[in-house]
């Protein structure tokens, strides 16, 4: 029995084994089919991905190729502006102040199919010394490793120098290899540079333009002289390296219109002088003198100097036109203006002054100096500069309605800025009654000066309506606009007021500013060859920006506005010198030494000032000396002045003097004849202003130094010139 129940147990456990073994086996198979339709999922997915790359090359390739293609070549090829040549901007007689000097980046496709491998290694030292002797910025060894790298990698363009002038672009045209130009792989990108030929004078009105910083004339007509950008089609050929497809811009820039102003360079130049010799006398911070004609309103002279770190002065603000504060006494006339054209006064009548000192509430009001006399009249008043006498008349008949006082100095265009088209206009005030800023004492110290603000133009441009008659114009700094030398627009005087005041009343201004240069705080002006009426001002500016009276520890500004001749005004001038700290500080002795040497030299060079010495036409013994000038021009003048002189060519554009015993004798000069040969012509004698003419209108740039008429030119007659080369004309 028991060997049974044995043998049962083993066969059960036998069956439990092979049930084991065939799950087991089960399983395996399971799992291979598992894996089996995991790879036939893999290989499925495989080649439907494979499909749909091939699908995808496809379509790129032959159904979509013209549409990638075209914007592959977009991102490599681009039109790039070009900057058209920036337009010239002259002085009143055709002196240039501003122009675009033409320079380039020059590169050089070292890989162009026309340079084989024997020209490149017969000629690539050559070249390299070239480059090396002209730039001096790189060794012959190092402009060859240059070549020979880009070579190697087969680039197809490198930069061989940068800001290249015209003059050295035509060498560089003469080097080996390049002077087969395109097909030696010459590359020419041209850029213009702002050139002052007069570097700091009236830097500051010339202005500039930087990005979007616009100053000056140069920002307020930027849209002039600018002209129409042209385009360029340009190739991506590295990181940020790009080279122009063709030789020639797709669209060519249209150059801007040249602009003539006002300004006369010779005064502009007096005008810096004299400013600078005061300002380093002075020991000043910052100074400013503007010459106006008066009855144009052309500003002829605008210097503006401020003291650098370096303790130099160079032209950095424009303060004539872009500086507000208070004026001092020089306002006096405003003042006064107001109280004769109200008929409350007249010039003989007299005022208390006592010693010198008024008390207007909690605040006393001072003259710089004891008046002579405890009475003065209205005349003494002014020319003496006395702030009792002068506030004394204003709250007398104005502080019970000062708004009258005040209209009345709005009607002389105080209250607002003058409109001169010139960003940074400086903007005036004048307090209004009844505001907060508005106290019992305003009104005695406005009428000195105080608690108003205005551009020294402002003041400027109320003393010449004094002197132009009561008339008031508006200050101006540009004359016409010109395009290829046909003017395109003129701009004529703009009248602000037609009468200030009323004629009477500018008859006894004109005595009053008469008075301060031949009897009062003017007098040191020591003007003789002419009459010159004008006020002087001295303003105490208090540190920490308050007015007069405010503290103890105050700034300076010493001022003189005037007009000259005064029997018969031609011009207008300020000057105003802020924080002298040399001792002096008073108008008169710190602005009026710059206002004379600025009226004497105008005096002394202005046909407008002199007279007739015999209105009949002179009989000269001597021929006269002779500028060499265009012929109508010259049988003009010899004409007018009934001088006898012959022409050899009547058939002759351009003339000068010949040696003549007989008489005066006028030979032709070949000027055409030299230009159409593209030769230099020879400028010699003549005047600044017909040479630039002739060089300009042929593409040459001009530079000049001196004044007068050309005695040296730094290319010599007879060579060969190109477009946009550079001559300095010596005058003397």
């Amino acid at each position: 029995m028991k060997a049974k129940a044995d043998s049962n147990g083993k066969s059960v456990r036998c069956c439990r084994r092979g049930n084991e073994l065939f799950k087991k086996e089960i399983k395996k198979l399971d799992h291979k089919k598992d894996i089996l339709w995991r790879t036939y999922l893999v290989y499925i997915f495989m080649l439907v991905f494979a499909i749909a790359i091939v699908y995808r090359i496809v379509n790129v390739q032959f159904i979509e190729g013209d549409k990638w293609r075209e914007k592959a070549k977009q991102l490599t090829m681009v039109y790039v502006d070009i900057e058209a040549a920036r337009g010239n901007i002259f002085d009143a007689n055709g002196n240039l102040l501003a122009t675009s000097l033409p320079y380039y980046e020059v590169g050089m496709d070292v890989n162009a199919p026309s340079i084989v491998s024997d020209t490149f290694k017969k000629y690539a030292s050559p070249l390299a010394e070239e480059l090396a002797n002209l730039f001096k910025d790189k060794t012959a060894k190092e402009y060859k490793r240059m070549l020979q790298k880009a070579r190697n990698k087969n680039d197809r363009y490198i930069v061989l120098h940068r800001n290249v002038s015209y003059r050295d672009l035509q060498t560089m045209k003469k080097f080996p290899i390049l002077k087969k130009g395109r097909r030696g792989g010459l590359v020419t990108l041209q850029t213009n540079k702002r050139e002052r030929p007069f570097k700091m004078l009236a830097a500051r009105t010339i202005g500039y333009t930087q990005n979007k910083l616009k100053v000056g004339i140069e920002g307020a007509y930027d849209s002039t002289l600018k002209g129409v950008s042209g385009k360029r089609l340009m190739q991506k050929i590295a990181a940020d390296v790009w080279r122009p497809i063709n030789d020639e811009n797709e669209i060519e820039p249209k150059d801007g219109n040249d602009i003539y102003t006002t300004i006369d360079i010779n005064i502009q130049d007096v005008a810096e002088n004299a400013l600078m010799k005061a300002l380093i006398k002075n020991n000043a911070s910052h100074g400013c003198a503007v010459l106006m004609e008066v009855k144009t309103g052309e500003i002829k002279a605008v210097a503006n100097l401020t003291r650098t770190d370096s303790g130099m002065y160079s032209e950095r603000f424009n303060y004539a036109m872009g500086y507000s504060s208070e004026p001092g006494s020089t306002f006096k006339l405003a003042s006064l203006l107001t109280a004769l054209d109200d008929g409350y006064i007249d010039l003989n009548d007299e005022f208390t002054v006592g010693n010198g000192t008024c008390q207007y509430y909690d605040r006393t009001m001072k003259d710089s100096h004891e008046p002579e006399t405890p009475k003065l009249t209205v005349q003494r008043i002014f020319e003496t500069s006395s702030n009792v006498g002068t506030s004394q008349i204003i709250t007398k008949y104005y502080s019970k309605d000062p708004k009258k006082f005040v209209d009345k100095l709005k009607s002389f265009n105080l209250d607002k800025p003058l409109g001169l088209g010139i960003a940074g206009e400086g903007k005036p005030k004048i307090k209004k009654v009844g505001s907060d800023e508005w106290y019992g004492t305003t009104l005695p110290w406005m009428s000195i000066g105080y608690e108003s603000s205005i551009t020294p133009l402002q003041t400027l441009t109320l003393y010449n309506a004094v002197a132009n008659n009561g008339t008031m114009v508006k200050p101006r700094f540009i004359k016409e606009i010109q395009r290829n030398g046909k003017t395109i627009r003129k701009f004529e005087p703009e009248i602000i007021n037609e009468q200030i005041v009323k004629p009477s009343t500018i008859k006894m201004a004109k005595k009053l500013l008469e008075g301060v240069v031949e009897n009062g705080s003017g007098k040191g002006l020591n003007i003789t060859a002419f009459k010159v009426a004008g006020k002087t001002g001295t303003a105490q500016i208090a540190v920490g920006g308050k007015s007069y009276g405010t503290y103890g520890n105050r700034s300076y500004q010493a001022s003189f506005v005037g007009y000259f001749p005064a029997d018969k005004p031609l011009y207008t001038c300020i000057v105003i010198i802020y924080n002298p700290s040399a001792g002096n500080y008073y108008g008169g002795l710190v602005a009026g030494p710059v206002f004379k040497e600025i009226a004497e030299k105008v005096y002394s060079n202005s046909l407008d000032f002199q007279q007739e010495i015999n209105s009949k036409k002179m009989l000269l013994t001597k021929n006269p000396e002779m500028i060499k000038t265009k012929r109508e021009d010259a049988v003009t003048v010899l004409s007018e002045l009934n001088i006898a002189h012959k022409i050899v060519n009547n058939e002759a554009v351009w003339v000068g003097k010949t040696a003549d015993s007989t008489g005066l004798k006028l030979g032709a000069i070949n000027i055409e004849g030299s230009l159409k040969k593209g030769l230099v012509p020879n400028l010699y004698g003549m005047s600044a202003k017909d040479a630039m003419y002739i060089l300009e209108n042929n593409g040459i740039n001009v530079k000049l130094q001196g004044i007068g008429s050309v005695k040296k030119q730094s290319i010599e007659a007879g060579t060969k010139f190109y477009k946009g080369s550079l001559i300095t004309l010596i005058l003397g």
